[in-house]
């Protein structure tokens, strides 16, 4: 029978143990959509302030275009901060519904601006609810997907962000076409892409529950052990049997209503300081390659190669798609050849056929679409890599501080990646030296094949263990 308990009690729970056995069924089909999308948003922003449908309307320069990618990235560091904490103290579910909110609300009024000002303001506001759903969904997904399916599930939903991007290329497309729609609407409709996913949406997310281990933790105990009987009634319904829990794997909690930050600095720098130093090492070397890279080749393909705007943009989709099927394809390796093995693997693969193309493209070997044909491969790994860096952070730190884990290392990816575009922009130029742009291209594969030495070296072996296996919770009565 259910029971509760004060913040002050020593509890025992099977919670974690009774997720992780279930076997794979609609109750997780519905958190895998309803909370994946989120990357397919953020893929479709980025592409609608990449196509720039709105310069001549709002007569804005090609400075205050790119101040405008700027602002939403700022928003969504400072929304992971902000939303990471609150997660963390508030619950999984509570913020996977304000922050969506407020990317539906940001995007949507965006569509309306006026003045460059006015789309600024906006932008930065939908980069807030973005940024805060990195932090409450990746924690969601992983305390509520099996831990047999998480590596896979997780690496797969990060990797949906390229999705959204091929779909807000298509939209715009079609939307910023003159002879299609009046260029003063048709980059208002764009702006509706997003919003228009996010509502369909969020209707399923009302029916996706509290992460339980969560509320165990924070002293819910029969809330929790009611939702875990409905999940089960509902697997059993579909023709499911389910195992007995072995009652030794119950762990003994003294619930906490939130985590000082000093315990915070503890945890990260005191108790698992390689586990820190490997989270920072993945998630700044993928970001400086990915923004390096994705911002800067469409440069590369006109000022090298000769093409125009609008044919550089059609090598846009090969490139995405390699980007989409790295993590579907691999992702289900990360769970079986384990994390360190394929996170080496993937980063490292990358890295190298990234260099073997740097060497190609410094002969003057390759053409636009062989160019192009490396990137698909490189990326086909590097997101598969790129995704376990947000699968690592989020799964090799305890539960109480895990949306802020996310937060942080999110945060300094971005800060640090964002230096890419612009010394890889530099290295570009007009074209007309080639040996620049080899040199970095250089720098940023041994940056990647870095990332994936330490993470042979420091990685976690997580593939099928409970979170609270890979890191003991923080409330946990039995630690040290």
């Amino acid at each position: 029978m259910a029971s509760t308990a004060t913040r002050e009690e020593t509890i025992e729970s099977l919670i974690p143990a009774r997720m992780d056995r279930l076997p794979w069924a609609r109750f997780h089909w519905m958190v895998v959509v309803g909370l994946g999308v989120s990357w397919v948003l953020d893929g479709i922003e980025i592409q609608l302030v990449s196509a720039s449908g709105f310069k001549d309307t709002l007569g804005m320069s090609t400075e205050q275009v790119g101040f405008t990618g700027t602002i939403y990235l700022i928003g969504q560091v400072v929304g992971a901060l902000v939303f990471g904490r609150l997660t963390d103290r508030w619950g999984r579910r509570t913020l996977f519904i304000v922050t969506l909110a407020i990317y539906l609300v940001g995007s949507g009024v965006a569509g309306l601006a006026f003045a460059p000002w006015f789309l600024y303001v906006w932008r930065f506001v939908a980069g807030l609810g973005i940024g805060g759903e990195y932090t409450a969904i990746n924690s969601a997904i992983d305390e509520l997907i099996p831990a047999k399916y998480r590596g896979r599930v997780d690496i797969a939903v990060n990797g949906t962000y390229w999705g959204g991007a091929m779909i807000g290329a298509v939209g715009s497309f079609f939307l910023l076409d003159p002879d299609l729609v009046p260029t003063n609407l048709g980059w208002r409709l764009a702006f509706l892409i997003g919003p228009v996913l996010g509502l369909a949406i969020i209707f399923i997310r009302r029916h996706i529950p509290e992460s339980p281990r969560w509320m165990v933790t924070h002293g819910r105990r029969e809330e929790a052990e009611r939702i875990v009987d409905e999940i089960e009634a509902e697997v059993a319904g579909q023709g499911f049997d389910l195992p007995p829990v072995d009652a030794g794997k119950a762990i003994k909690l003294k619930p906490k209503e939130s985590v000082p930050f000093a315990k915070l600095i503890d945890v990260f720098f005191r108790q698992y300081p390689s586990r820190t130093f490997l989270g920072v090492s993945m998630m700044v070397t993928q970001s400086f390659l990915y923004n390096a890279i994705f911002f800067t080749y469409a440069l590369v393909l006109q000022n090298f190669y000769g093409l125009d705007a609008s044919q550089a943009a059609l090598y846009f989709f090969p490139f995405a798609i390699g980007n989409l099927a790295g993590p579907l394809v691999l992702g289900h390796l990360f769970d079986t050849i384990g994390r360190r093995r394929m996170i080496f693997a993937t980063y490292m693969l990358a890295g190298v056929t990234l260099l073997v193309s740097a060497w190609l493209f410094r002969e003057g070997a390759l053409t636009a679409g062989t160019h192009t044909a490396f990137w698909c491969v490189a990326f086909f790994f590097a997101s598969a890599g790129a995704s376990s860096a947000y699968l690592t952070v989020s799964e090799i730190f305890p539960l109480e501080v895990r949306g802020q884990a996310i937060s942080y290392f999110f945060a300094v990816a971005q800060i640090v990646g964002a230096a890419g575009p612009f010394i890889f922009g530099s290295l570009v130029g007009d074209g007309s030296a080639r040996g620049p742009l080899f040199l970095g291209y250089v720098v940023g594969s041994l940056v990647m094949m870095l990332g994936g030495g330490i993470a042979l070296v420091c990685g976690v072996d997580a593939e099928g263990k409970g979170l609270e296996d890979v890191a003991q919770p923080v409330s946990s009565a039995t630690a040290a």
